[in-house]
This record gives structure tokens, sequence and C-alpha cells, in this order.
């Protein structure tokens, strides 16, 4: 019986020879080469290089710098269609009337200012129409300074509550005032204060409603601008009132401005109400 020796087996490859170049050992031949490298100095590998395993490494995304002139604020002091529909509809509508009128006849002028007057004999006969009408005059024309006042005022104002509220708050200045000046004159006359003529007193223009809305604007803004924009209308309005030349008139500012800063309470509710709507913007 015959016996089967199996073959030996092949001698394993001889190891390879290290390079004699390098002084480290064969067995740290699996690490990275960190030659030229500072010990405790992490990633001084070059961008873009090979790692472990000839893997390329992909180089960190950088944002560019931004060399455009950010100006990202002053396009929002103007009124637009989209962002503030009341002002941008009611500011056109006040440049056409003034510029229509600076083509008519002043006397015929004169008597649409009269039809459009909230006297008090208006006031008893046609309250809405006259509080309306009257509010698509500006006294002293187009670039006077009520209504350089009422293109930003409303602007900021619409911004921050909305169209509609902004309409409220500029009818209710507007409306409230006039009640609150022209009242006094109808008693006045009744009791025989204050001739009739005074029933037939000239009044309309914008300013008390751009007033309230000034008054109620202010609530919005942080107190470093807010302390001296009221101070500095306030003292305007003061001035003249002390100048006596349309009493009247000036009380009705003061009264208008009080009754925007009344609104301070709703205004703010409402501007909390819109925040997560436009994004959370700062004021």
């Amino acid at each position: 019986m015959e016996r089967t020796v199996p073959a030996a087996p092949s001698d394993p490859p001889a190891p390879a020879a290290p390079d004699p170049a390098s002084d480290a050992p064969a067995s740290d031949a699996c690490f990275p080469d960190v030659a030229g490298l500072l010990d405790g100095m992490p990633r001084q590998r070059e961008r873009g290089g090979t790692g472990a395993g000839e893997t390329a490494v992909t180089p960190l995304a950088t944002a560019a710098p931004d060399t455009r002139l950010r100006v990202p604020r002053l396009r929002r002091l103007f009124p637009t269609p989209a962002g503030t529909p009341f002002t941008f509809v009611y500011g056109a509508a006040l440049a056409v009337v003034s510029l229509v009128a600076a083509h008519l006849d002043p006397a015929l002028v004169q008597t649409l200012h009269q039809g459009s007057s909230t006297d008090v004999a208006h006031l008893v006969r046609t309250p809405v129409l006259v509080l309306v009408a009257s509010a698509l005059w500006i006294a002293g024309g187009i670039l006077s300074p009520y209504a350089v006042a009422l293109l930003f005022v409303l602007t900021a104002l619409e911004r921050r509550i909305g169209g509609v509220r902004t309409a409220g708050v500029f009818l209710l200045g507007h409306a409230g005032a006039t009640l609150a000046t022209e009242v006094p004159i109808g008693l006045a006359v009744l009791v025989g204060h204050l001739p009739a003529s005074s029933l037939h007193r000239l009044d309309y223009g914008v300013s008390f409603g751009v007033a309230a809305s000034l008054g109620a604007l202010a609530g919005l803004l942080r107190p470093w601008l807010r302390r001296p924009l009221l101070a500095l209308f306030g003292w305007m309005l003061v001035t003249d009132l002390i100048a006596f030349t349309d009493p009247m008139t000036d009380w009705g500012h003061l009264i208008a401005l009080a009754i925007g800063v009344a609104t301070w309470p709703a205004v703010r509710r409402w501007h909390r109400a819109r925040q997560p709507l436009a994004g959370r913007r700062v004021s």
C-alpha cells in the first residue's frame, strides 16, 4: 500500500526591501507622509492635495467676498404698488389733483376748495363727502412739507401695519382732529361768542392725517429715534400755535398728533401680528 506525500507549500514571497533613502521603519509605511509638517498644528495639508491612500481631498467651499454697494433699505423709503398700495394710490391721486389744479383758473380752484372745506356748515349737511373731498387737497401744493412728510410717513407706517390699517389711522386723525376743532366753533357760534361767518371757515388738506400717522409711526420706532422725532415735530406745532396765525388749525395738528400717539397699543399689536408674514424683518 503506497502512501501519498502532500506537496510542500510554496515559499512565501520575500518582504520588500525598505527604501534606503527613508529613515522610517518598514512598519510605518501604511501611514501618510508627514514630513515637513509641524507638531501640534492641525490642518497643515494643502487643500486639494491627497490624503491617506492617495484619496483626493475636496477643497472646502468659501464664500466669495461681497463687493456690491449695499443700500437695501433705501428703496423701502418710497411707496410701491405691491409693497404699499394704499400710499402709492393715494399719493398718485394727490399728485394728479395738484397738477390739474395748477392749470385751472384760480377762481375755480378757490370754489372747489370752498366746496370741499370741512367747516361746520358742510359737516352738518354732508359730513362724509367733505371729509373725503378735503383729504384730496394739499395746502401749499405737491412740494409742501406736509406732502413730502405724507409720502415717507405713510410708506413707513404701511410697511409695518398694512394698507387698510394705515388708511384707518390716517382717517381717524383726519376726521377726529377736524371734529375736535369744528365742533367747538359751532358751539361758540350757537352761544354767540363767534360770528356766523365762522361756520364757513375754510379748512381742507392732509395735515391732520399726516400728524396722526406720524404719531402712530413713532410708537413703532426705537426710543433713540422716537423721542427726538416727537420732540422736533411737537416743538414745530407749539411754535405755530404761539405765533397765533391760525390757532384752530394749529390746535388740530396737536390733537391729531395726540390721536396718533393714542393708537400705539393697537399699531404695536398689528405690527407684531405681521412679523411672521414679513419674515420678521427688523423695524
